[in-house]
């Protein structure tokens, strides 16, 4: 039998670890605070870019919407589905009584509907500051799990990678963003959805006056040709969302053929699921940047 000392001070010890292990978290988001009574174990997921940054941290989800998945992050295509990215199956995610459930981008405006069934945050990424809010949402994800180091040598990589980039686009030339889908193509500027390969890869933009619509700014292949950028970097959507890789067929006509890009061979198609489904986390941003890199240094 535990002597009247040891069993205060193991009863104190008892207590002690309770509290450290009830603490409350609070996380400020895009969509205000949100507390949560500890360090959460069942997540469910509804944002493939707060799916990228979990992934690199070595955090364990629990439940996922029904998307496309890029290769890099297949795994968690066999996870639970709990609806899709804009229509959460409320009931289903009730049931599973989650402790935290993250939404951002497509899945935000149902952050009222679930903030009611468990503590909800939302991590948008801002067109505006891509880079920073993907490193703000690193962070943030990471402090809850106390993964603070982890988060930074990710960024310190992240900053790796941009630097070189930049330092390659300086002396490219000009560059013009435009997404293919269905055979229409539509351009993007800075400050658009796809405008970080302007204000973080550090390419030229060809024209600054480019509509930051969600699906782009509809052009013909007479403005390509009008514009006549150096580079031509090709968002394929439906190969993002389909498989079907129909870009190249889409751009190869007689009127491309006298593009700079076109006749140099500097039509860069950027990995399009990390691009336009992810569109987000700090490993799809990483190896996009990358990827601009490598096709200056060819």
């Amino acid at each position: 039998m535990l002597n009247s000392s040891l069993r205060v001070a193991t009863i104190a010890a008892a207590l002690l670890a309770g509290t450290a292990f009830a603490q409350e978290i609070t996380v400020t988001h895009a969509q205000g605070e949100t507390v949560l009574p500890g360090v959460p174990e069942n997540i469910i997921v509804f944002d493939l870019a707060a799916i990228d940054v979990l992934d690199a941290l070595g955090i364990e989800i629990d439940g996922v919407p029904d998307a496309t998945f890029p290769d890099y992050l297949s795994q968690y295509a066999d996870l639970p589905k709990f609806g899709s990215l804009f229509d959460p199956d409320y009931e289903a995610i009730a049931a599973a009584a989650p402790d935290l459930i993250i939404v951002a981008g497509r899945s935000s405006t149902a952050y009222p509907q679930l903030s009611e069934i468990a503590p909800t945050i939302d991590v948008s990424n801002d067109w505006l500051d891509f880079r920073g809010t993907i490193e703000n949402n690193t962070r943030l994800l990471a402090g809850i799990f106390g993964l603070e180091d982890e988060a930074e040598s990710l960024i310190a990589n992240l900053e790796t990678e941009v630097a070189e980039t930049r330092a390659a686009a300086a002396d490219a030339g000009t560059g013009l963003i435009v997404m293919t889908s269905g055979g229409a193509v539509t351009a993007f500027g800075p400050g658009s959805r796809f405008g970080w390969i302007h204000e973080v890869a550090g390419v030229t933009p060809v024209l600054d006056d480019v509509e930051a619509a969600t699906h782009g700014d509809a052009i013909s292949f007479e403005f390509l040709l009008e514009t006549n950028p150096d580079w031509l970097f090709v968002i394929d959507r439906d190969s993002g969302v389909t498989g079907e890789n129909l870009a190249a067929a889409t751009l190869d006509n007689e009127l491309m053929a006298q593009t700079t890009a076109w006749q140099n061979d500097q039509v860069v198609y950027v990995e399009p699921v990390r691009a336009y489904i992810v569109n987000g986390g700090i490993q799809a941003i990483t190896y996009m940047v990358d990827q601009i890199g490598d096709a200056f240094a060819e």
